[in-house]
């Protein structure tokens, strides 16, 4: 005898189908897989879209913000800045008024004038305009224009505004006028 056994197949029950159903429920069972591939899909599509548009959206939102921004900060600069070529202009005739007052006599220029011309000096404060203090300062070359080197015995005084020859001037901390020095070497 040998030593397998045969069992008896009273239990198992064999579900035979046509070839034809067997390809039918295959079908069905493929066309259901493609179209949840293709909802699955085509749900991917749209979110990949929507992600798309919602990145195009923050960055066209971000680059109107920045422009936003951007303008406003130019125009506040040019209402600052937009008196400083009339301002620039009447530079030279305050010069000429200081000229004019530090060579005179004593009575020579009269009250009105001095009025007048203190006026003038609160205008140009209210407008932003403060002279750049540059006597016995330190040379920069930021602030000052160097015209000439005077040789000084002090070490302390060497690289250090010796003489103003010509102040310059700040509008809102911005330099519209250079002051023309002369440097302790």
């Amino acid at each position: 005898m040998n030593n397998t056994e045969e069992l008896p197949n009273d239990n198992v029950e064999e579900i035979v189908l046509p070839n034809d159903e067997l390809a039918e429920n295959a079908t069905e069972e493929t066309v259901e897989e493609q179209e949840a591939v293709e909802e699955i899909s085509e749900t991917e599509k749209l979110q990949n879209e929507l992600a798309e548009l919602k990145d195009k959206y923050l960055r066209l939102y971000a680059d109107f913000d920045n422009f936003r921004k951007r303008t406003a900060k130019e125009k506040l600069e040019m209402f600052q800045s937009a008196s400083e070529k009339v301002l620039g202009d009447l530079l030279p005739v305050v010069d000429d008024y200081e000229r004019a007052v530090a060579n005179s006599k004593e009575g020579e220029i009269s009250e009105g004038i001095a009025l007048v011309f203190s006026k003038l000096n609160a205008v140009f404060s209210a407008k932003g305009l403060k002279v750049i203090e540059a006597k016995g300062e330190v040379f920069n070359a930021d602030l000052h224009d160097c015209i000439a080197q005077f040789p000084v015995q002090d070490e302390d005084a060497k690289g250090k505004v010796f003489d103003v020859i010509e102040k310059g001037y700040y509008l809102n901390d911005k330099v519209i006028r250079f002051a023309k020095v002369i440097v302790g070497s």
